[in-house]
């Protein structure tokens, strides 16, 4: 295990570890015991009582975040004719079909977020070994599969964010950084716990969520009531 520094230790002397605090106080404390240089992303970290194994447990989605995430993300949309213009015309950065495939074969991938229209994901199945494993493969299910163009992309731009369980039932989502105000932190943290509990599978009984913790990007994890 790695040896933690001082200022991670110092940090985590104010933390009580046992106690479950309230939202806003939780988030007043990440802000106050946050140590990095840079404005960190405070990260929300949800352990649910699932089986991910069981497709209608294997939860998937995304939202927009009423704050935003405080990181103007980088958008590639696959389009061709009028939605490659609508793509441009709502500040996608890159747009293209197989131009972008080329580029991506070659070991391009400054950008964020794929979005495509329904007729372009046979194209991008040239790619989908590449896209795949780092998370950016266009999928229905996301959202990024769409002929909504023009809001899908302003979307992404502003405060949309995708979340997938992990094969432990943990899901980990960035809502927002540290210089934001503790109200607007609360807000986001919200509507994600909101989203969550509306689609909490039928078939999962008992407590859903084990453990809700948030932190700064390197600080000490606070326990959150839910």
């Amino acid at each position: 295990m790695a040896k933690k520094g001082k200022k991670y230790i110092e940090a985590l002397s104010k933390v009580d570890r046992l106690k479950k605090y309230p939202l806003l106080e939780g988030v007043e404390l990440v802000k106050s015991v946050s140590f990095e240089k840079f404005d960190a992303t405070v990260e929300l970290a949800l352990n649910l009582h699932l089986d991910p194994r069981k497709a209608e447990q294997n939860l998937r989605g995304a939202l927009v975040l009423p704050h935003g995430t405080g990181k103007t993300k980088r958008v590639l949309v696959f389009a061709n004719g009028e939605k490659a213009k609508e793509a441009l015309d709502a500040g996608a950065d890159y747009v293209g079909d197989d131009d972008m495939v080329e580029k991506i074969k070659g070991g391009w991938f400054d950008f964020d977020i794929v979005i495509a229209t329904p007729d372009m994901m046979s194209t991008l199945g040239k790619i989908g070994r590449l896209l795949g494993p780092k998370g950016l493969m266009p999928n229905p299910k996301t959202g990024t599969v769409t002929m909504d163009i023009a809001k899908t992309v302003s979307e992404s731009k502003g405060g949309k964010i995708t979340y997938r369980v992990d094969k432990f039932g943990n899901i980990l989502i960035g809502v927002g950084k540290v210089s934001f105000e503790a109200a607007q932190l609360v807000d986001n943290i919200t509507a994600v716990l909101d989203t969550i509990k509306k689609i909490k599978p039928a078939t999962v009984k008992g407590i859903y969520m084990n453990n809700v913790a948030i932190s700064s990007s390197m600080g000490p994890g606070v326990k959150i009531e839910v």
